[in-house]
């Protein structure tokens, strides 16, 4: 029994330095990644990889579009390469535990994996070393590449969600305010639906955006002094929230004023499909951008039917707010070697992201890496849909007043923030 148990004693400890070796050797090997060219990524990868089973998990699907083209990039270098690929993705926010899963496990499966969600990325991912980052030694060197807000964790893409309104109607939406003026009942996602909406909540009390809000409100036409009696009660919130900054009373008094009066929707399309009707006049709503490239036009549904609310001249306040997509490798990653390269090919070409890269509302922190949308509403060389011509990330974020999300700031105040929240959308 002595000699069982003392085996027993030997193997656990034989498993443990393996499973704490594979750590560090990812580790290691993104070290070394990190000062490789993209070319030499390639050699590694089919040094590594050729024949084996890549896995990786997506909250996107077009992971499956950009894994064929990769896998004919490193057969230019070695015809006689290939890579028997699977590309998951998991449903309703099921990743992070598949992910703390398949890292804490006996048999470790994941390699790497593309994910959004920012507060649940720096909290239950980075901070709990169940991810790794990887920054390409091609992307630190692109010409114009965007690096803020970008590096850590490395951005895939940045996704924008917009104020849109119908404008068959009377009603004209300038401010940011507006679309919380007494009456008003945007369409929306929930925010306990989709979790990045939840972010820009949060996002909302930083003292950037928080300024943001105070400017809008003290230029709002409409205000009549409307809230400023909330303005200040939010005072006493934001202390209670331990929120320090000197304006963030502005923004949490508009992020009240939003939860107690948007319309929950289930998804962005059903939003997106009911605002370009008709039928659909004074009404308002906040979704992502890009889904207006599959409006189908009808005498009933019109792209023209609606307005960007930022687009027009003079609008004041936020124009809607930004999301990431993240690529990250896991620290148990079986082919890391692979993962890096792969990684590397989907954020500093335009191969790479072109899965993304072909709709509006989706820009890669790599210029060179992005197609031009600015003319997507022209047909036969006329600006037929104007409303469909993106104005790029600079302008977006600069101009458009996008609201970006930060990770290390949402997991620094989503534990106070989440319930206060969902105590007032639960009220409505």
């Amino acid at each position: 029994m002595k000699k069982m148990l003392a085996f027993a004693l030997v193997l656990a400890m034989v498993l443990s330095f393996f499973s704490f070796a594979s750590a560090e050797d990812v580790a290691t090997v993104i070290e070394q990644a990190q000062t490789m060219t993209l070319e030499e990524l390639f050699k590694k990868a089919i040094e590594e990889s050729n024949g084996k089973d890549f896995y990786a998990v997506g909250n996107s699907s077009r992971g499956k579009s950009a894994l064929p083209l990769f896998v004919e990039e490193l057969q230019k270098i070695d015809p006689s390469y290939t890579l028997n690929w699977d590309w998951q993705q998991p449903k309703e926010n099921k990743i992070f535990d598949q992910l703390e899963k398949d890292v804490n496990g006996a048999n470790h499966v994941m390699s790497m994996t593309l994910i959004q969600d920012g507060n649940q990325i720096q909290s239950k991912m980075l901070e709990t070393g169940v991810l790794l980052n990887f920054v390409p030694k091609d992307w630190i060197e692109a010409e114009g590449v965007a690096k803020e807000n970008n590096e850590y964790p490395l951005a895939l893409q940045t996704l924008n969600k917009v104020f849109e309104f119908n404008n068959l109607g009377e009603k004209t939406y300038t401010n940011m305010w507006d679309f919380v003026a007494e009456g008003e009942a945007p369409l929306f996602m929930g925010v306990n639906s989709e979790l990045v909406g939840k972010n820009f909540l949060y996002m909302m009390t930083n003292e950037k955006y928080a300024t943001w809000a105070k400017d809008a409100y003290e230029a709002w036409a409409g205000k009549n002094q409307a809230y400023d009696d909330l303005i200040e009660d939010m005072k006493l919130d934001a202390e209670d929230l331990g929120l320090t900054g000197e304006n963030a009373n502005y923004g949490l008094a508009w992020v009240y004023l939003w939860c107690e009066k948007y319309n929950e929707q289930t998804d962005d399309g059903p939003i997106c499909n009911t605002l370009v009707t008709t039928s659909a006049k004074d009404q308002a709503g906040l979704l992502v951008y890009s889904k207006l490239r599959s409006v189908e036009e009808t005498a009933e549904s019109s792209v023209n039917n609606i307005t960007v609310a930022a687009y027009q001249d003079g609008y004041v306040g936020i124009g809607g707010y930004a999301y990431k997509h993240y690529l990250m490798l896991t620290k148990t990653s079986p082919l890391p070697w692979t993962s890096c390269a792969l990684i590397a090919f989907m954020t500093t070409t335009k191969d790479g992201f072109k899965a993304w890269g072909k709709d509006m509302g989706g820009y890669a922190p790599v210029p060179a890496c992005m197609q031009d949308h600015s003319k997507d509403g022209y047909v036969d060389g006329v600006d037929t849909y104007p409303a469909k011509n993106d104005r790029g990330y600079d302008w977006w974020l600069n101009e458009g007043h996008l609201v970006v999300e930060d990770p290390a700031y949402c997991a620094s105040v989503s534990g106070q923030m989440s319930d206060w929240i969902d105590g007032i959308v639960n009220a409505k």
